[in-house]
């Protein structure tokens, strides 16, 4: 497939776009499974443990989660567990390869979205070449970690998650293959446990690879989700001495002008935080109010705050919901650095992290003082057991997020959730059989 930029529109050669490649994709056969949707999964890092992680591993003796989150004593041994399992699946033709390389048509559907998509090797590019866009900061622990699993398995064990802006035009290129494909007999076609049905075909006509190459190769990404595993592909391909399939990693592209993505919040979970500590602690810095009413009532009151100005957020784990407002402004301008674009400086997450938690909380930004959880519920479950503070958060809206994305400003980590993520487990990549 060809690489070549394009002409922009001042004679000069266009910056180079997405590379979208095929490949020879591991999927679970059928037969050797109880059904598609016991051997799914969530992503690695949205799996709520220890509950979820427990539901995942007693569904099916082969669910994806004993790949993507093993269970051992140390790190050593569960990344090589995870390399052995996947070893024996395939001896045991649980897994198997597709016949032939190919990009795959991925849809999804439910909770009234429906979001179509094409997943493939993406060429892997540095940040400062513009064609994928992070939007967040990483933590090198967590790198570090799927850096060290997808070493040992030699595998891509999850779709990426990458946005990026077509012309809306469903007659042309990557969406009419798309529209055409998607007529046909899927692959395969599943429903998982949160509702959602999940379509795949595959894409191997030389023709349509052709238009679909043409169409991504004046496009750069967002990434919606991924961007640790994104920073870890970055890692291993600079590990290695000569061209190879570690030039490439395993995305899923999805055309937001047609098939917008819904964006949430990601809460935080303070684990050695009380909640009377953390009221205690902020005197003046914010408004508090204790709310009457169950969980949705508190976001409800939450979410009323995200279309005013200020930073708003509800603190949850005695039984109780507080609504934290209107707050100082003299702080901000203290705690609040000021080498950053402001929309960046209004950020809900840059507020929470700059001016709570590092100058009114002092908790250290650790996995031991913090957890990162996607599902309100299970956040303010788990800080009622552990006695600590869960902080809940509205979303960012997904234009200012590009916004800051194409100036080269990173968010606060963990800053959105974009959705619905490509559930795990439906196709693979194996780096032997690129």
């Amino acid at each position: 497939m060809s690489t070549a930029g394009h002409a922009n529109g001042n004679g000069g050669p266009a910056r180079q776009g997405l590379r979208l490649t095929p490949f020879r994709g591991l999927r679970y056969v059928p037969e050797r499974v109880g059904s598609l949707s016991a051997v799914t999964s969530p992503p690695y890092d949205v799996v709520v443990r220890p509950d979820g992680l427990r539901h995942l591993e007693t569904a099916d003796p082969h669910n994806i989660v004993r790949l993507i989150l093993p269970q051992a004593a140390t790190a050593a041994d569960r990344h090589r567990q995870a390399a052995e399992t996947l070893r024996r699946w395939q001896d045991e033709r649980i897994l198997a390869a597709d016949p032939e390389p190919a990009l795959y048509v991925y849809e999804q559907q439910g909770d009234g979205i429906l979001q179509r998509g094409l997943i493939g090797a993406l060429r892997l590019t540095p940040r400062e070449e513009g064609v994928v866009l992070p939007h967040e900061d990483v933590m090198p622990h967590v790198i570090e970690d799927r850096a060290a699993l997808m070493r040992d398995t030699g595998a891509n064990l999850e779709p990426l998650l990458f946005s990026y802006r077509g012309n809306g035009d469903s007659t042309r290129g990557a969406a009419e293959v798309i529209e055409r494909v998607i007529r046909t007999a899927p692959l395969l076609a599943t429903t998982t446990d949160d509702g959602y049905a999940h379509r795949l075909w595959s894409v191997t006509d030389a023709a349509d690879l052709a238009r679909i190459d043409e169409d991504l190769s004046r496009q750069h990404a967002l990434i919606a989700d991924g961007h640790h595993r994104w920073a870890t592909y970055l890692r291993l391909r600079a590990e290695q001495p000569a061209p190879g399939p570690w030039d490439f990693g395993l995305v899923l592209l999805v055309d937001t002008t047609r098939y917008p993505l819904r964006v949430r919040a990601i809460h935080r979970l303070l684990h050695r935080l009380p909640v009377r500590g953390a009221l205690a602690a902020l005197g003046d810095a914010f408004r508090v109010r204790t709310l009457d009413g169950p969980l949705e009532a508190a976001l409800d009151a939450l979410a009323g705050h995200s279309a005013g100005p200020g930073n708003a957020f509800v603190l949850a784990g005695d039984g109780r919901f507080h609504l934290l407002d209107r707050p100082d402004p003299a702080l901000l301008d203290r705690a609040v650095p000021t080498d950053r674009p402001q929309a960046w400086r209004e950020l809900d997450a840059t507020v929470l992290h700059s001016v709570l938690l590092e100058h009114v909380w002092r908790v250290p930004d650790d996995p031991e003082n913090i957890g990162y959880i996607h599902d309100a519920e299970a956040a303010v479950t788990q800080a009622e057991r552990q006695g600590g503070t869960a902080v809940l958060m509205h979303p960012v809206h997904e234009d200012v997020v590009r916004d800051l994305a194409e100036q080269g400003v990173t968010m606060p980590r963990k800053s959105t959730s974009f959705g619905p993520k490509p559930a795990t487990g439906l196709v693979l990549r194996s780096l032997a059989l690129s």
